[in-house]
């Protein structure tokens, strides 16, 4: 069955994009949650009316996510970790937790969605991450890992 997704669904589609998934899991689990709608002829004309709303509001946003940049520019976010003898770090630093402390630290508000960490956070030390807020806005937030 050919669905329109209406929400990032993780191994089944993007926002706004037409898929195609068995019927069972489509008419029991994805059209009830309003996560996707049928991809009729109907449906498929109001597609493009959805995405120009859509692109519409992330216009309006562009000042603000500029703003939030700017009021970042040039900090230094400070997370704490434990950490072994050795520097290095238990566990990993998530996304969730970097946004909290963005909230905590600068008082900005950043989905975990569009935070994207390197890879390499396993030790103390100093690291550079990347908010996709916008396509042009996306500055880069240098953070420190510290031994807690």
């Amino acid at each position: 069955m050919d669905i329109i997704m209406l929400q990032d669904v993780e191994k089944v589609g993007d926002k706004y994009t037409i898929v195609t998934v068995k019927d069972g899991f489509a008419r029991n689990y994805l059209i009830p949650k309003g996560m996707a709608l049928i991809a009729n002829d109907t449906n498929r004309r109001r597609l493009t009316d959805l995405k120009n709303r859509e692109a519409a509001m992330e216009e309006k946003m562009l000042s603000t996510y500029q703003e939030m940049a700017a009021s970042i520019e040039g900090k230094t976010l400070k997370i704490g970790a434990k950490a072994g003898t050795s520097g290095k770090i238990f566990g990993s630093i998530t996304t969730l937790q970097f946004s909290q402390e963005l909230q905590t630290q600068f008082g900005i508000e950043v989905d975990k969605k569009k935070i994207e960490l390197p890879e390499d956070v396993k030790e103390i030390g100093s690291y550079k991450a990347v908010l996709a807020l916008h396509r042009e806005v996306r500055p880069e937030v240098t953070f420190e890992l510290v031994a807690e």
